[in-house]
């Protein structure tokens, strides 16, 4: 199943809401998750750019996008960034594939 990695950045609201009640967010990610067949692997707050970083298992590229729009739609949010991850073993298919292939560079 694809794995993602699902960055997040909350809205001032929704942060001042944690303050005054905290809650364990993973919990409600895991829910949604699940009912769309996949699996929270791991759930993290972070410093920077972004204030969290969820880890998820989808059984589809669909699933995972309909997993980041519920969670945008529900306003909680101002930014998503949703990354692929790739396997070891499926980069090096992906090398073996792209062996001998060439890409015609533009003629101008």
């Amino acid at each position: 199943m694809p794995v993602s990695m699902i960055q997040f950045s909350y809205k001032s609201e929704t942060v001042e809401k944690l303050i005054n009640n905290p809650e364990d967010r993973s919990l409600a990610v895991k829910e949604l998750l699940e009912k769309l067949g996949g699996k929270l692997l791991a759930f993290y707050y972070s410093y920077g750019e972004y204030d969290g970083v969820v880890l998820a298992e989808m059984p589809d590229n669909i699933s995972g996008l309909a997993a980041t729009m519920t969670s945008f739609a529900a306003g909680g949010t101002e930014n998503i960034k949703t990354t692929i991850l790739i396997t070891v073993e499926e980069a090096m298919a992906a090398m073996k594939k792209a062996s001998g292939l060439k890409l015609e560079q533009p003629k101008g």
